[in-house]
């Protein structure tokens, strides 16, 4: 994990990965979080990553699935300069990732019935995430939405639908 602090902090004043005032706690904001995510269903081999911008979740859990040697994680990200960063990370650390340069609405149905987690981080209120995994969540893939402060106003508003 650390070549990857490397290169976030390598990457970060050009492409602006993630937030400059998380840059300093970049091992429990982003690291560690990641790997609690991870370790939520860490015998999953075929995941799905939406919006991945700097790369959290979806590097450390194809970090954590090349320790363990099997699986992969899909990266879906619309920014071809966050899209840079995540191709090289993956190259340097040896994560079994794939990086798709789309929009999340143009290729998340082509992964329906194929993967068995799908998640995203800090990307959109929980009943967006829901409209866009809706088919992924029908076909069997567990859905792992990570929410922050605003956790009650989002499950609030997720009722309606």
């Amino acid at each position: 994990m650390g070549v990857l602090v490397a290169e976030l902090e390598r990457w970060q004043a050009a492409k602006n990965l993630v937030s400059s005032a998380t840059l300093a706690d970049v091992w429990t904001r982003h690291i560690a979080d990641s790997i609690q995510i991870f370790n939520l269903a860490p015998e999953r081999k075929r995941w799905l990553d939406l919006g991945s911008g700097g790369g959290f979740p979806g590097l450390v859990i194809g970090i954590c699935l090349a320790e363990r040697g099997e699986g992969q994680i899909d990266l879906v990200e619309s920014n071809a300069r966050k899209c840079a960063f995540l191709r090289h990370a993956a190259r340097v650390t040896g994560a079994r990732v794939k990086v798709h340069a789309a929009r999340i609405e143009e290729i998340v149905g082509s992964f329906a019935g194929a993967v068995d987690v799908v998640t995203a981080r800090a990307l959109a209120p929980l009943p967006q995430l829901l409209a866009w995994c809706e088919e992924l969540l029908r076909t069997g893939a567990l859905g792992l939405f990570p929410k922050g402060q605003h956790l009650d106003t989002e499950l609030t508003d997720s009722a309606r639908y």
